[in-house]
């Protein structure tokens, strides 16, 4: 019975037949359960805790702040949209941190996006092996051109996530040490290291977003009345770059022995200079070589054409000359 179907299958649809309704099916089944998740209703006791803690009128700011639905919305699939290991988790919200994302939906967004783009290009690709193309294509062509566009989908949002920690450690590391020379010279007219957090952050805002962001945050956690100690090493491990993690053990080390802020950091801004002149000096040193390739592509072929180019053209006509004659 089982053979008879699959004949009948594939004298309709092709040799293909079983394998476009099974993932036919597996598509409509994860559109049910997509639809299920959405319209679940609210916990009782998640919506009482929510009517007990929502603003009364005119908090103004504070029912902002409190208040987000997208949060909500999401809450209700952080069972399937956030990791079951603890540290799984807090490693996936470091690394969004460090990209950016300081938003506590940002790990659910993620996993939402991965799966998400990973349907659509599933998808894609099942409409393009079986309505775009009329060449019959091989077992391992379909394959490929059926799941390639879902796993390029898959894991599009974590090549872009690893791009951002990239380029915005980059910018950190461009523009720490003009903060460094900035807070030297507020710490030296007399400000206390939290006023000159808070001002070297936004005079930083125009040129350097991503450090002047991460000031923001130290300042406000300050202002919060976390330890001073506590938000330094928080602040190292966010932004994940080595000078910023020296930066706050030179701090630390100064607040426990009790020296002055503004000597450990002339002494650390001066060293924060010398390595930025080294990277260029290195950056320098390494042109050469990367422009031998492009020198050797680009000048020794025309060379060639000019010099050898003439006297090919001499040989040849001399040869067509002579030809005849012999």
């Amino acid at each position: 019975m089982l053979s008879n179907i699959n004949t009948s299958i594939s004298d309709v649809m092709g040799p293909f037949g079983l394998i476009i309704i099974l993932g036919a099916l597996g598509i409509i089944l994860v559109l049910i359960t997509v639809v299920m998740m959405v319209n679940q209703p609210e916990d009782p006791l998640d919506k009482l805790k929510r009517d007990r803690t929502a603003p009364r009128k005119g908090d103004g700011q504070i029912a902002t702040l409190r208040q987000k639905e997208g949060n909500a919305q999401l809450q209700k699939y952080a069972t399937f949209l956030e990791p079951k290991d603890e540290g799984e988790l807090s490693q996936k919200q470091l690394e969004l941190r460090q990209a950016g994302y300081q938003s506590r939906d940002a790990v659910r967004m993620f996993y939402f996006a991965q799966m998400s783009l990973g349907l659509i290009g599933l998808f894609i690709g099942v409409v393009y092996t079986n309505l775009i193309v009329e060449v019959e294509m091989t077992t391992q062509k379909t394959v490929m051109w059926t799941l390639g566009p879902g796993a390029i989908g898959y894991w599009l949002p974590k090549y872009w996530i690893t791009r951002r920690v990239a380029a915005r450690k980059e910018q950190i590391e461009q523009g720490f040490p003009d903060a460094l020379d900035m807070m030297l010279v507020c710490v030296e007219a007399g400000q206390s290291l939290d006023q000159c957090i808070v001002r070297v952050g936004n005079e930083l805002k125009a040129s350097y977003a991503a450090l002047a962001d991460e000031f923001e945050v130290v300042a406000q956690e300050m202002k919060a009345g976390k330890d001073k100690v506590n938000v330094l090493n928080d602040m190292g491990t966010r932004c994940g770059v080595q000078d910023i993690s020296s930066f706050v053990t030179v701090l630390v080390q100064s607040a426990a022995f009790g020296t002055s802020i503004a000597d450990a950091l002339r002494v650390y801004a001066a060293e924060m200079r010398d390595k930025r002149v080294m990277k260029a000096e290195e950056a320098a040193n390494k042109l050469p070589t990367k422009m031998t390739l492009a020198t050797m592509m680009f000048t020794v072929p025309p060379l060639l054409i000019i010099l050898v180019g003439p006297s090919v053209m001499g040989i040849t006509k001399m040869s067509e000359m002579g030809g005849p004659g012999q």
